[in-house]
């Protein structure tokens, strides 16, 4: 009995210790800091515009000195005074996806990046670093920042863009928060775009792990109105006014949704509890796009709008890499074969112990044959992140790979389970 109360002091302790420690650096707000990435192939840059005050602190108040992901970018915060590093998070960004492209090497861009961080109660550094794709530090900035300085820009006190919650579990302190932006609709289209977000929520929680840890979210829909209804197709030379500039063919591949205007976004969310991003695209033309800890952007009127949400969330909630590979290509330069990659469900067999070695069954063949996939569901198919040689995956499908396939496979389920315990445990 002694044990187990000895037990239960030091679990007290502990869970004391990580709520001073937030308490000890940071005040209940957020500070919204906007970047600039700029460059090209060769050589980039990062470049502040605004630092910003947002009400209230919707992430989370422990780990805070531990990455939830590597990412291909990084914040860290130290306390100026101290150097002690008080709170790291991860990225992963549109300008990165860029610089692998033909254009990178012709011209030189700048795009928009906003994080989120606690808000600091003493000055504080700042540093930015972005990775390249064998995962070295490419860019990096530091700067400091003095939560007294007159120029932070008060944002979300006033004139807070309408929402609805289609899930309320519990404070933003306990819950994970996910908002749902209208991209494309006019405010006289906003029913439809409550309707489309409610079907969005219902995908992504008809899948596991969500299902299960459903309690640990908050889901608010946000009726941010745009100017024209739809969003632009270039291929068509059809070009709208919306909310965030969205449009097709980005980096020229047709199907590739996105947006660059990533500051607007933050503005429609300012005064929302919000972590996590998705934007639902007022279209049935079949596209989207997921950028790990930026947003998911789906079109919402596309009869595979409910598998494409859920897999673009995957992307961008969780990390995880796209399972699919072109049968006509040897290999491609995505991904290096001497690195083990960041994303969990994807190995090049360089640190196999750091991925899904640990779940695989007795005597399980690597390469798994796909042909014995039934007697295999975790193991190591050779073809995955664009690849067919040298990138292997966990299962021979996924709703990482294809549209088609009902669910994650167990090593998906496993890392997104992960995750959602260390934003809320």
């Amino acid at each position: 009995m002694k044990k187990y109360a000895c037990m239960l002091i030091l679990l007290l302790t502990v869970g004391t210790l990580a709520a001073q420690d937030f308490s000890q650096y940071f005040t209940d707000k957020t500070l919204r800091v906007d970047y600039f990435f700029t460059g090209n192939a060769e050589r980039q840059e990062i470049w502040v515009d605004e630092l910003s005050v947002l009400p209230g602190w919707s992430g989370r108040k422990h780990n805070l000195a531990q990455l939830p992901l590597t990412g291909y970018g990084q914040i860290t915060v130290r306390d100026l005074e101290k150097g002690t590093v008080i709170y790291r998070t991860s990225f992963s960004t549109l300008f990165q996806e860029w610089l692998e492209t033909d254009e990178a090497r012709k011209v030189q861009k700048g795009f928009e990046n906003t994080f989120l961080l606690p808000y600091p109660k003493q000055p504080v550094e700042v540093e930015v670093t972005l990775l390249d794709k064998r995962l070295k530090p490419k860019a990096s900035m530091k700067h400091t920042v003095d939560p007294a300085d007159i120029l932070i820009h008060p944002k979300g006190f006033s004139d807070v863009t309408p929402h609805k919650y289609l899930i309320q579990s519990g404070s933003a302190e306990r819950c994970i928060d996910v908002a749902i932006l209208a991209e494309g609709y006019t405010e006289a289209e906003m029913e439809t775009f409550y309707r489309d977000a409610a079907t969005a929520c219902e995908s992504l929680f008809g899948h596991e792990p969500f299902k299960s840890l459903k309690n640990r979210f908050n889901v608010v829909a946000v009726a941010s109105p745009s100017k024209d209804s739809g969003v632009s197709i270039p291929r068509l030379n059809d070009w709208k006014q919306t909310a965030f500039s969205s449009h097709f063919s980005t980096f020229y591949s047709d199907r590739y949704l996105t947006t660059s205007r990533v500051k607007s976004i933050h503005d429609a969310l300012a005064g929302i509890p919000y972590e996590h991003i998705i934007i639902l695209a007022n279209t049935d033309e079949y596209g989207g796009g997921g950028i790990y800890n930026a947003y998911t952007l789906t079109t919402a009127h596309h009869p595979m709008f409910r598998p494409v949400v859920v897999h673009e969330f995957g992307h961008s909630f969780a990390g995880l890499a796209d399972e699919y590979f072109y049968d006509d290509d040897v290999m491609t330069d995505t991904y290096p074969l001497d690195v083990e990659p960041w994303e969990p469900n994807i190995s090049t067999r360089i640190d196999f112990a750091s991925k899904w070695e640990d779940i695989l069954g007795k005597g399980t063949p690597i390469p798994t044959p796909t042909a014995e996939s039934e007697r295999y569901p975790v193991g190591v198919y050779e073809g995955g992140g664009y690849s067919a040689k040298g990138i292997y995956r966990p299962a021979d499908n996924c709703r990482m790979r294809t549209n088609e396939y009902p669910t994650f496979c167990p090593v998906c389920q496993r890392a997104i389970q992960r995750l959602i315990e260390f934003y809320t445990e």
